[in-house]
C-alpha cells in the first residue's frame, strides 16, 4: 500500500460515496422526527406490538421442558432418569477434586462421618504450586504461585478458594476437552462448522442466567448443574481456537504424515494437535478464565466456594467480606492465568537446556508435597491453618467506604444525579420513543449496505425477535445502557490506546492495568460501586465501563502500533507532523482493528449488563434473573436469546464494516 492510498480520497471518490452518506444523514433526521412526533401520529401497533400478534415462545419452551422431564422416555428409562444418571457420572470427578483440595476423603454421613484422608494441606499445596510454577515459568512464576496461595491462607479464604479451584479445574478440563473434540470435528466436516458456528455465537452471547435454569431442571440443584452451565459458557472459545489453530498448521506436516503412511487419526493426534499446541493452550487459558468468571453466578444453584461468599456479601452489603472474597477470586484468577500463559509459552518453545533441572525441581517438590500431605494425614490438625495466624482486611475496607460516604457523599450524589439527568434518562427516553418497525428497518438497511441481502435478512430477523416475543421495551432499555456504556468506554479506551501505542513505557503500565481489569471477575466490580453509589443504572454504567474498557484500549493500541513503519517514514519524509501522521496514516489504517475492539467492548458490556441486574437495573438481565428466581425456563431463555441477538447483530454489522474497510485499503486481516 502506498502513501497516496492512505491520504484523503479525491473529489471523484467523494462523489461516489456521497449518496451513501446522504442516505444515513436522511435516516438520522427521520429518526429524530419520528421521536418528536406525537403518539397518535402513527398507528398504535408501531409503538406497542399488539399482544394478539406475539408468539408465545416462552410458554412453548416451558411446556416442552415440562413434558421432557415428566413424560418423555427412551423405553426402559425416562429422560429424567437419563439426565440424573449423567449428573451422577459428572459428579464423580467433581467430588474427587473437592475431596483432594477442600473436604478430604470422608467415609460415612452425618455424625458418623469419618475423615479417612484430609484434603491436601495448605503448606503442601504451596510447595507443589511453587515447584510447578518454577518448572513451567521459572523462579518468578514459582514465587507468584507461592505468595498467591499464602495470601489465600493468611486472609482466611483457603477453604472457599479450594472449593472454587476444584470446580474450575474440573469444568476447565471438560470445557477444553469438549472444545478440542468439537473443533477437530468442525475442521474435518465443514458442514458441521456451519451448524455449530451460530450455536457458539448464541452460547457466547447468551447470559449465563438464561441457561442456569434449564441446567437446574435437567440435572438438579447442586454443583453439577453449575459445572455444566460453566462448561457451556466456556467451551466456545476453545472450539474457535481449535479450528483456527489446526487449519494454521503448515500443509507440509499433513503431507509428511500421508507420505509416511499415517492414518487420519495418527495425523490428527500425533502431528496436527502437537504442532498446534501453543495456540491450543491459549484456548485452554480462555476456558479457565471464563470458568472462573462464572463461579459467582453458578453459586446461585449450589456451586459454593468464593462465589457464594461474594454473593452473600453483595446481598447483605457487607463491603469487607465481599471485597476479601472478591480479592481472593482475583488472586486465584491471576495465578491460573499466569500459569496457563506460561504453559502455552513453554509448549511452543524449545527449552532443552533447562528442562532437566526444572524437571528435577518438579519431582522434588512433588515428593515433598506428598510427604507433607502424609504428615497431615497422620496428624490431621496440621492440615488446618491456625485461626490465630489469620488476618482480615474487612474492617479496613468497610471503614474506607464509610469514610468516603461521609466526606464525599454530596459530591458523589451530584455526579450520579448529573449523569442520570443529563445523559442516561434522555438517552433512555429517546430509545423507548423509537417505533419498532423503523428500528428493524434501519438495522436491515445497515446489513444490506454492509453485506448484502443475506446479512440484511439475518440482522433484520434478529432485531425483530424481541418484538414478536413482547420484550421490545425491555430490549431497548438494554440497548440504551449498552450504547452509553460502549460510547463512554470508547471515549476512554481509544485515546489511551492511541497514546500508549507510541510510548513503550506507558504501554507497559497500561498493559498491566488492562490485564488486571480483564482478570477481575465481573462481580468484583459491583461491590465497591454499590457501596458508593447504591443501586441503579448509574452503578451499572460504572461497572460496565470498568469491565468493558479493556478491549477498546488493547485493540486500539495494537492497531495503531502495527501500522507499517514504511508508511510512517514516508509521511515524515513528505513533511507531515506527528499529528498529521496520526490522523492521516495511523488512525485510518488502524480503524478496522479499532472497530473490532469496539465489537469486543459491546460483547463484554452485554455480559456485564446482565450481571448488573443484581443492582437494580430493569433490562433483559433483570428479566433473566427474575425468570431464574421464579423457575420460568421459557421466559429466561427467551430473554437470554434477546440479549444474544443484540450482541450478534452488533457483531455481524461491525465485522462486516471492518472487513469492507480492510478490503478498501488492501489490508489483510
Amino acid at each position: 500500500m502506498s502513501l497516496a492510498e492512505a491520504r484523503p480520497a479525491s473529489p471523484a471518490v467523494f462523489s461516489r460515496i456521497a449518496p451513501g452518506r446522504l442516505m444515513w444523514i436522511a435516516v438520522l433526521i427521520a429518526t429524530i422526527v419520528l421521536v418528536m412526533l406525537p403518539a397518535n401520529a402513527l398507528p398504535a401497533w408501531a409503538w406497542k406490538y399488539p399482544l394478539a400478534w406475539q408468539v408465545p415462545f416462552g410458554s412453548w419452551i416451558s411446556a416442552f421442558m415440562k413434558w421432557l422431564m415428566e413424560s418423555a422416555s427412551f423405553g426402559f428409562f425416562t429422560v429424567h432418569d437419563f439426565t440424573r444418571a449423567i449428573a451422577w457420572t459428572l459428579d464423580l470427578p467433581l467430588q474427587f477434586a473437592k475431596s483432594v483440595f477442600a473436604t478430604g476423603f470422608i467415609q460415612g454421613q452425618g455424625s458418623d462421618a469419618v475423615v479417612i484422608l484430609p484434603a491436601i494441606p495448605w503448606f503442601a499445596m504451596i510447595v507443589l504450586s511453587v515447584a510447578a510454577g518454577y518448572a513451567v515459568g521459572g523462579l518468578a512464576l514459582g514465587l507468584q504461585m507461592g505468595f498467591g496461595l499464602a495470601y489465600l491462607a493468611v486472609f482466611g479464604q483457603w477453604d472457599s478458594a479450594m472449593v472454587t479451584l476444584a470446580s474450575v479445574l474440573v469444568a476447565s478440563l471438560f470445557g477444553a476437552a469438549g472444545g478440542l473434540l468439537v473443533g477437530l470435528a468442525c475442521v474435518r466436516w465443514r458442514w458441521l462448522e456451519r451448524i455449530v458456528s451460530p450455536l457458539l455465537d448464541v452460547a457466547q452471547t447468551m447470559p449465563v442466567f438464561a441457561y442456569l435454569l434449564p441446567m437446574l431442571i435437567l440435572f438438579g440443584f447442586g454443583p453439577v448443574s453449575a459445572m455444566v452451565a460453566t462448561v457451556i459458557y466456556a467451551l466456545p472459545p476453545m472450539v474457535r481456537v481449535t479450528i483456527v489453530a489446526i487449519r494454521a498448521v503448515p500443509e507440509e506436516i499433513r503431507s509428511l504424515g500421508l507420505m509416511t503412511g499415517c492414518t487420519r487419526r495418527q495425523i490428527t493426534w500425533k502431528m496436527l494437535v502437537p504442532s498446534a499446541l501453543p495456540a491450543l493452550m491459549v484456548g485452554v487459558n480462555q476456558v479457565i478464565m471464563l470458568s472462573l468468571n462464572v463461579v459467582i453466578i453458578a453459586s446461585m444453584i449450589g456451586a459454593g466456594g468464593l462465589g457464594w461468599d461474594v454473593l452473600t456479601a453483595l446481598r447483605s452489603l457487607n463491603i469487607g467480606k465481599g471485597l476479601e472474597a472478591g480479592l481472593a477470586i482475583t488472586v486465584l484468577a491471576v495465578l491460573l492465568d499466569r500459569f496457563a500463559q506460561a504453559l502455552a509459552v513453554r509448549s511452543g518453545a524449545a527449552v532443552q537446556g533447562q528442562s532437566t533441572g526444572r524437571r528435577n525441581i518438579l519431582i522434588g517438590g512433588l515428593g515433598l508435597g506428598l510427604a507433607l500431605w502424609a504428615a497431615a494425614a497422620i496428624s490431621q490438625p496440621l492440615a488446618v491453618y491456625p485461626e490465630a495466624w489469620k488476618l482480615s482486611t474487612g474492617a479496613f475496607f468497610s471503614d474506607i467506604v464509610s469514610w468516603i460516604n461521609v466526606n464525599f457523599f454530596s459530591t458523589l450524589e451530584a455526579i450520579r444525579t448529573g449523569v442520570l439527568l443529563n445523559v442516561l434518562i434522555p438517552v433512555k427516553r429517546f430509545m423507548l420513543a423509537l417505533p419498532w418497525p423503523w428500528v428493524v428497518a434501519v438495522i436491515a438497511l445497515a446489513g444490506y449496505r454492509l453485506g448484502g441481502w443475506r446479512l440484511a435478512l439475518t440482522v433484520g430477523l434478529m432485531a425483530l425477535f424481541p418484538v414478536v416475543v413482547g420484550l421490545w421495551p425491555t430490549t431497548m432499555i438494554t440497548v440504551y445502557l449498552t450504547v452509553v456504556s460502549v460510547v463512554l468506554s470508547a471515549l476512554i479506551g481509544i485515546p489511551i490506546g492511541i497514546a500508549s501505542a507510541q510510548r513503550p513505557k506507558l504501554w507497559r503500565v497500561v498493559e498491566a492495568v488492562v490485564d488486571t481489569l480483564q482478570t477481575l471477575p465481573s462481580f468484583v466490580y459491583l461491590i465497591p460501586i454499590v457501596m458508593l453509589f447504591r443501586v441503579g443504572d448509574f452503578t451499572a454504567l460504572i461497572a460496565i465501563v470498568l469491565y468493558a474498557v479493556a478491549p477498546a484500549i488493547r485493540y486500539t493500541a495494537h492497531g495503531v502500533a502495527r501500522v507499517s513503519p514504511h508508511l510512517v517514514e514516508a509521511g515524515a519524509m513528505n513533511g507531515c507532523t506527528r499529528g498529521q501522521i496520526l490522523k492521516r496514516i495511523r488512525l485510518p489504517l488502524a480503524l478496522p482493528e479499532i472497530l473490532l475492539g469496539v465489537n469486543q467492548t459491546i460483547m463484554l458490556a452485554l455480559s456485564m449488563l446482565v450481571i448488573t441486574a443484581l443492582v437494580g437495573t430493569r433490562d433483559l438481565g433483570q428479566e433473566t434473573y427474575s425468570a431464574l428466581a421464579k423457575a420460568d425456563v421459557g421466559r429466561g431463555l427467551v430473554a437470554g436469546l434477546c440479549v444474544a441477538f443484540i450482541g450478534m447483530v452488533a457483531d455481524r454489522l461491525i465485522s462486516a464494516a471492518a472487513g469492507r474497510m480492510r478490503a478498501r485499503m488492501g489490508v489483510e486481516a
